[in-house]
C-alpha cells in the first residue's frame, strides 16, 4: 500500500472478541492469516482483543504480530451486555487509540467490551472504521445469531419488533404462544420492566432491547465507512433493511493454507467403501450436529460408511453425551479429537464427503472450502454461504436446514450410488478460494477508506 504519509506505514488494528492462545476458532484463524499476508504488504498491523476478568492491559507476540489485550469485567452486568452502558475496562482501548492513532481500525467481532463504543472511539481517534461481520447477527441486526426465523427457516432481516422479540424469547426457552404474547408488551413498558432482577427481568425487557439494537444498528451504518459481509444472502438483508448499499462490500472468505495439493481425481481414485464422511468443527447444535446424527443413525445397516465427529472436547461434554444417545450404539458413528488447524486439509482430503449441516446462514464455513481445495464435495444446507458454494447435484448437494428425513435421504442417495454422485461431484469442484485473494481485496478496500 501507499504509505499513510511521508515515511509511515499505514496503521491497521484488527479488533475482534477474542484471541490466541485463550481462543482459537475460525476468526481468529481469519484474522491471524490476515493479519500476516497485510505485514508481507508493508501493513503495520497490531491485533486488539478485550481480556475478560484480566488484571491488567498486556502486551504479546503472537507468530510474530504484536497483540495488545485490554481487561474488561468478568461478570459484566447487563446493562453491559446489552450495550446500554460503557463495559468497564474498555475504557483502556479508548485511551491505547487516542494514543496509537491508526490509520484504520478493522473490527471483526462484537462481543461485551468491544462494540458500538469502541467504534465511536475509533472514529474519535481519527481511524476510518472498517467492519466485517463474521456471524449472522449481521452487527446488531439479529439478536438471535442466526438469522433463522424461529431456529427453522431463513430471515430476510425485515421484521418488526414483535418479530423479534418473540423470536428471541423462543431462543431462550419459552413456548412461541408465551413468546408472542411477551412480545406484544408496548415498548415504554418494556423499558420500564427491564431492570428487573433475573430471568423476568430479561423476557419482559427484551422488547426494549430490540429496540435498542435497531438503534444501535442505525448509528453503526453511520459510523462505519465499509460494512463487510460474507455473502451476497447477507448484502441483501443489510440493503432491505435500509443499511446503505454504499457502504457495503462483498468480499468472500478463502482458505489461509497455501500449497494445498488436491487428492487424486475419481478417474484415478474411484471412492471405495466403506465411505468415509467426515465432520470437522465446534459440536455445536447451531452447526446441526444432532440432525446429522439422527439421519446417519438410521440409515439401512446394509450401507458401508463411516461417519467421523472430528470436534473439540473442552466445554462440549454435554453436546458429546447427546450425540452419542442419538448414536445409539451404531459403530459406523465415531468421534475424533480436536485437530490444529494446519492439519485440516490433510484429514479433509481422507473423507469422501464432508458434511456441513449449518442451523444458520454462516459466511462459509471456511471447513467447506478447506475440502473443495483438497478435492472432497461437501454435503451442506441450504443457507448462506454454503448455498453460495455448492452448486446442488453438480459438486454437491444442498438440504434444508433441521430438515433430517431430507438429509437422510441425500445421506442414502450417495452412499447408494457414490460413482454418479460423489464421483461426479468431485470431477466438478472449482479452484477453492484463498485468503491472499481476500487480502488483496481487503488492500483495494483500505485504499478506499483512507483520505
Amino acid at each position: 500500500m501507499e504509505p499513510a504519509g511521508e515515511g509511515d506505514a499505514v496503521k491497521v488494528t484488527q479488533a475482534l472478541g477474542w484471541y490466541y492462545p485463550e481462543s482459537l476458532g475460525g476468526t481468529e484463524v481469519y484474522v491471524d492469516a490476515l493479519a500476516h499476508r497485510l505485514r508481507e504488504n508493508d501493513v503495520e498491523v497490531t491485533v486488539v482483543a478485550p481480556d475478560p476478568g484480566g488484571k491488567a492491559a498486556r502486551a504479546y507476540r503472537h507468530h510474530q504480530i504484536e497483540v495488545w489485550r485490554y481487561p474488561t469485567a468478568a461478570v459484566p452486568n447487563r446493562r453491559e451486555a446489552q450495550g446500554r452502558q460503557a463495559v468497564r475496562g474498555a475504557e483502556l482501548f479508548h485511551r491505547w487509540l487516542a494514543q496509537e492513532r491508526p490509520d484504520i481500525v478493522h473490527f471483526h467481532t462484537f462481543v461485551t467490551g468491544l462494540g458500538l463504543d469502541e467504534v465511536a472511539a475509533a472514529r474519535d481517534a481519527g481511524a476510518r472504521v472498517v467492519v466485517t461481520t463474521h456471524s449472522s447477527s449481521l452487527g446488531f441486526l439479529c439478536q438471535r445469531g442466526t438469522l433463522m426465523q424461529w431456529g427453522e427457516v431463513a430471515c430476510d432481516g425485515v421484521r418488526t419488533r414483535p418479530d423479534c422479540t418473540a423470536c428471541e424469547l423462543h431462543h431462550r426457552g419459552l413456548p412461541r404462544p408465551l413468546a408472542r404474547l411477551l412480545s406484544r408488551l408496548p415498548s415504554a413498558g418494556s423499558r420500564l420492566l427491564a431492570d428487573l432482577p433475573g430471568a423476568l427481568g430479561g423476557a419482559l425487557g427484551m422488547g426494549a432491547h430490540i429496540d435498542h439494537n435497531r438503534q444501535r444498528q442505525a448509528r453503526l451504518a453511520e459510523l462505519v465507512d465499509r460494512f463487510v459481509v460474507l455473502t451476497e444472502f447477507a448484502r441483501g438483508a443489510l440493503a432491505a433493511t435500509g443499511f446503505p448499499p454504499e457502504k457495503l462490500e462483498l468480499n468472500r472468505l478463502g482458505m489461509s493454507q497455501r500449497d494445498v495439493e488436491r487428492k487424486a481425481g475419481p478417474a484415478a481414485a474411484p471412492t471405495q467403501r466403506p465411505i468415509r464422511l467426515g465432520y470437522l468443527g465446534r459440536l455445536d447444535p447451531i452447526k446441526g450436529v444432532e440432525e446429522l446424527v439422527r439421519a446417519a443413525a438410521t440409515l439401512p445397516r446394509e450401507l458401508d460408511f463411516e461417519l467421523e465427529l472430528c470436534g473439540p472436547p473442552a466445554g462440549e461434554a454435554p453436546i458429546r453425551r447427546r450425540l452419542r444417545e442419538l448414536a445409539g450404539g451404531d459403530r459406523r458413528i465415531r468421534f475424533a479429537d480436536p485437530i490444529p488447524a494446519q492439519q485440516a486439509p490433510e484429514r479433509l482430503a481422507r473423507y469422501d464427503l464432508l458434511c456441513c449441516p449449518s442451523r444458520c446462514a454462516e459466511g462459509g464455513p471456511t471447513v467447506a472450502i478447506e475440502a473443495h481445495a483438497v478435492g472432497t464435495p461437501v454435503l451442506g444446507t441450504d443457507l448462506g454461504g454454503l448455498a453460495e458454494l455448492i452448486r446442488d447435484g453438480i459438486d454437491g448437494r444442498l438440504v434444508p436446514p433441521a430438515d433430517v428425513p431430507a438429509l437422510r435421504r441425500a445421506l442414502h442417495e450417495t452412499l447408494e450410488e457414490p460413482h454418479s454422485t460423489l464421483d461426479r461431484w468431485r470431477a466438478a469442484l472449482p479452484p477453492a478460494r484463498t485468503l491472499d485473494q481476500v487480502t488483496t481485496d481487503y488492500l483495494h478496500l483500505y485504499r478506499q477508506v483512507l483520505p
